[in-house]
């Protein structure tokens, strides 16, 4: 081994180390300037050549303009859509063209932050890397229209893990099993089968009412059934292959939806109803627009269609009041009848005459 203490040796030691750092840096380059542009310019903000230097020099590296204007030329080559502008106060470089413009950005944050299933947490964490999508400038602009504070939102954190681990047994045709709970008016959890697991064959996840429902086929019962995700704990994948095949081929899914008022369950019945004109657009929202209105006088029209008759199904018809109606068949119209009756007798002892 050789030792030396010559003061030169060790300078130009540390000077070799400090080349090969610049030149690391230097082989960076071309990564900071597209970050740059992406995270500080849009069309309102070019950034100017100075700027750009100054981000460089920041970095610790060193640069002519003239290779500043090679590596743009090279990002444009590459994909990258910079555009020059050289009028007035604009001017400067800015990315135009990005994988998502401002106004889808907008759209989803409005879906992450309207969607109850997601929690605040979680709610605040996505919209938080949807920013990073855009400009900064551009990111102040999603802010100004983030409300999460107040909006009612699940308690179930696991739910992204649910929903992925469904996808898995989707995917690997497996079944899956899980625990399923209720709230207690303690806000706890009761969960039903005695805390039992669920083994279900997984085969679709839909969206209703604001809220994630798996749409799976129970081997015992020998149908297809449907769970609130944010209901789902413990879930895994299992070893058995998926069952139920047929059944869920023959179902449609988007028929299915609109069947099924708010995940209810119930039999599925043809039913005949009426509602004055003005109800039409919501009667299409609901029931879709495949379905055929019939005039009935110059008021009102009718319209048949499958449902599964529950509690929310009568819910969403009283909703309108008087201006909607159960028509047939005779077993739901005095169904509808009981569940009015059986509402109104909690308030029988309220005198509406005298205030």
């Amino acid at each position: 081994m050789i030792y030396t203490t010559n003061p030169s040796y060790h300078d130009s030691l540390r000077e070799g180390e400090q080349n090969m750092a610049r030149s690391s840096y230097q082989k960076l380059k071309l990564l900071y300037i597209m970050n740059f542009l992406l995270q500080n310019s849009d069309e309102e903000h070019p950034v100017t050549m100075k700027q750009i230097v100054e981000h460089l020099d920041r970095q610790g590296i060193s640069a002519e303009r003239k290779s500043i204007y090679d590596d743009l030329e090279a990002l444009r080559l590459f994909g990258l859509d910079i555009v020059h502008v050289d009028a007035g106060r604009f001017q400067g470089y800015f990315v135009a063209q990005r994988t998502f413009e401002l106004p889808e950005l907008k759209l989803l944050v409005d879906s992450v932050q309207s969607s109850k299933f997601i929690t605040h947490k979680k709610t605040t964490t996505l919209i938080r890397k949807i920013e990073t999508l855009a400009s900064v400038h551009e990111a102040q602009l999603l802010q100004r229209q983030v409300y999460v504070k107040n909006r009612i939102k699940t308690m179930n954190e696991s739910i992204y893990f649910n929903v992925d681990e469904i996808h898995n047994g989707i995917s690997q045709n497996r079944k899956i099993q899980f625990k399923y709970f209720e709230y207690t008016i303690e806000k706890t959890r009761h969960f039903r089968k005695d805390g039992k697991f669920y083994v279900v064959s997984p085969y679709a996840l839909t969206w209703d009412d604001e809220n994630y429902y798996l749409v799976a086929y129970d081997s015992e019962a020998g149908i297809i059934k449907h769970y609130r995700v944010d209901k789902m704990t413990e879930i895994s994948t299992t070893d058995q292959e998926r069952d139920g095949k047929d059944a869920f081929e023959s179902l449609d899914m988007a028929v299915y939806a609109r069947k099924v008022f708010g995940m209810f369950s119930g039999e599925e019945v043809a039913v005949k109803l009426r509602f004055e004109n003005r109800l039409v657009g919501a009667v299409l929202d609901r029931l879709g627009h495949d379905v055929m209105l019939v005039a009935d006088g110059d008021a009102h029209f009718t319209v048949r269609a499958n449902v599964v008759v529950s509690p929310q199904f009568f819910a969403w018809v009283s909703g309108f009041g008087p201006a909607a109606q159960i028509v047939a068949p005779d077993e739901v119209v005095r169904a509808m009848a009981a569940h009015i009756r059986s509402v109104a007798r909690q308030y029988e002892h309220i005198d509406i005459d005298n205030e």
